[in-house]
């Protein structure tokens, strides 16, 4: 068998909700950070954290932490709207698989991007504090669930704030672009870890499953 054909080996469909698990596992915890004290430092992504302390888990953990509960309602509503559609269409173990790498990919692209311009900023005599910024939220990986969404049901029409229809690849591009422009605003909102979940669910669709989201919407 070739790896390609590995690489694409597809699982036993099975529908076990994960969704809704991990929604849950968010809630949980942004619960215990909230009511304990403890460091959340640990587990968000930071430069200094991953390159520096060696705390190589937070490419993972930084997923299931939020910066308010605003920040954790609008993530976990698109996770619901968009991820239980995926998941039932491609299955819970894919859907997981997915999630998971397209989320620690995000991560582990922006905590680079965040050193390696940190270094520029040495080599010109500005302190970096870029270093000291800690990434948190599943955003990344949503934003890729939402890639899939558009990929998975092109025809499908998503209403923006319940009255206006618009097409899920419409969204999809309207979302890059806003996020690639706001990239340079200055704003704290990690717009580049958004930009990189859209960018490896494509690479995830088009390795893992053959499928060219692109010549889709075209088609369409």
């Amino acid at each position: 068998m070739s790896i390609i054909n590995k690489i694409r080996r597809p699982f036993s469909y099975s529908f076990s909700n994960a969704t809704l698990i991990i929604i849950a596992i968010n809630i949980l915890s942004f619960l215990v950070f909230s009511l304990t004290n403890l460091n959340e430092r640990l587990f968000s992504l930071s430069v200094a954290g991953f390159f520096y302390t060696k705390l190589f888990w937070q490419p993972v953990t930084y997923m299931f932490l939020h910066a308010g509960f605003q920040h954790l309602f609008f993530n976990m509503l698109g996770l619901f709207f968009f991820g239980l559609a995926v998941e039932k269409a491609i299955g819970t173990k894919e859907f997981v698989l997915m999630y998971m790498t397209i989320g620690v990919l995000s991560g582990l692209f922006s905590v680079c991007a965040y050193f390696f311009y940190g270094k520029y900023l040495i080599s010109i005599n500005v302190y970096p504090t870029i270093y000291m910024i800690n990434l948190v939220g599943a955003s990344g990986a949503i934003y890729g669930i939402l890639f899939s969404y558009a990929a998975f049901f092109p025809r499908n029409k998503i209403f923006i704030w319940g009255l206006l229809p618009v097409s899920a690849p419409l969204l999809v591009i309207a979302y890059a672009v806003i996020e690639f422009f706001s990239q340079f605003s200055g704003s704290n909102i990690a717009h580049m870890t958004h930009l990189a979940g859209f960018g490896f669910a494509f690479l995830y669709i088009v390795v893992r499953m053959g499928i060219n989201p692109i010549k889709i919407w075209f088609r369409r």
